[in-house]
């Protein structure tokens, strides 16, 4: 493939295939100039350098994922919503392992605030848990326990890390239906936990 056609939203969807295929962490400017057959120096009207080239991917990520997650739970509320999260993004995390390493990134604060697809993930966490009736700090607490587990989750899934013969998807069907169970009778917050 040649030069011609390059654009920074090809060279951000070409370094997120090669993410997926490599990992994230091996993505290079070189890397990427060897799939389209082109020299090092023509990727860099589109991207500055290598930490260039990852925030984009980053971003990219974020915003398919949001998409995913968005569209999956469009009209549902409750555990309805909850569980068709969950799966959307188990499925993303599983399907796309470089470019869910590259959603979890720490993002410069100003591309971070820049980031339409960040943002919508945070949005749609934050209206799915909308009929929990949560109010602040917890609704950050649950934001923080649903991420923690659904990350935990599909990380030890994707390296082989359950070991133990019961069945996979079994154990996920438990972990959405405990994770709902815990929103629904979420604990009051101890008294002087500093959260005022």
């Amino acid at each position: 493939m040649g030069r011609a056609g390059l654009t920074s939203g090809r060279v951000a969807e070409a370094a997120a295939d090669l993410a997926d295929k490599v990992g994230f962490e091996k993505i290079t400017v070189s890397a990427l100039a060897r799939s389209f057959g082109v020299a090092d120096a023509s990727l860099y009207s589109h991207v500055k350098n290598v930490q260039d080239l990852r925030t984009r991917v980053a971003v990219l990520a974020a915003s398919e994922l949001a998409d995913r997650i968005a569209a999956a739970v469009a009209g549902r509320a409750g555990k309805d919503a909850l569980t068709a999260f969950a799966h959307a993004y188990r499925d993303f995390a599983l399907a796309h392992p470089g470019r869910y390493a590259a959603a979890q990134i720490q993002l410069d604060p100003d591309v971070a605030a820049e980031s339409a697809g960040h943002r919508r993930l945070a949005e749609t966490t934050y209206a799915m848990l909308h009929a929990y009736e949560l109010s602040e700090p917890d609704l950050t607490d649950a934001v923080r326990l649903l991420r923690s587990a659904f990350h935990g989750f599909a990380s030890f899934e994707a390296t082989g890390g359950f070991g133990f013969s019961r069945d996979i998807q079994a154990s996920w069907e438990r972990a959405i239906e405990a994770l709902h169970a815990a929103l629904e009778h979420w604990p009051a917050a101890p008294s002087g936990d500093g959260a005022a």
